[in-house]
């Protein structure tokens, strides 16, 4: 017996999402799960019983998926801003201090300063690293030392 895939996802979607979260904990993963499952479903040849053994089946695997999402290398080794942050040793307050900041702003600002200032990259080779142009670099150069400036004039503010 086989059914198709969307009349099973339109059925079952809702129940394996709810196993799945209960094995990972995560709403993402749980939804990776699901998906893969589905796409197993798909691409298997398996001829099933009846549907209590096609629900049995899918179950399974939704759980076993997510199983395997909590043993990959990068859920065992992810680590919390703020505990990254612990372990990193500054010279003086100020930098810890602009570290955060840096760490606060947008990503394609964050990145690019981070790869300018911490890394020493050229305006060239960071645009090479990021396959985009050498005038959206200094674009987000500028704009992230403006937001910068921002936040840290805000923050010394603050502290008079």
């Amino acid at each position: 017996m086989r059914q198709s895939v969307q009349e099973l996802f339109e059925r079952y979607q809702d129940n394996l999402y709810a196993a799945a979260f209960h094995v990972c904990r995560n709403a993402q993963d749980a939804e990776d799960a699901v998906q893969d499952t589905f796409i197993q479903y798909y691409s298997t040849q398996k001829e099933f019983d009846d549907e209590q053994h096609i629900r049995a089946w899918l179950i399974r695997v939704a759980i076993n998926k997510a199983k395997n999402m909590n043993r990959t290398f990068w859920k065992k080794n992810r680590v919390t801003l703020e505990d990254y942050m612990e372990s990193l040793t500054f010279e003086t307050p100020e930098s810890q201090e602009l570290f955060e900041t840096v760490m606060s702003l947008p990503l394609k600002y964050r990145i690019v300063i981070h790869l300018f200032y911490f890394e020493d990259y050229a305006v060239r080779e960071i645009a090479d690293i990021l396959n985009v142009s050498e005038s959206n670099v200094k674009v987000r150069l500028s704009r992230g030392r403006s937001l910068l400036k921002e936040k840290l004039k805000e923050e010394w503010e603050h502290d008079e």
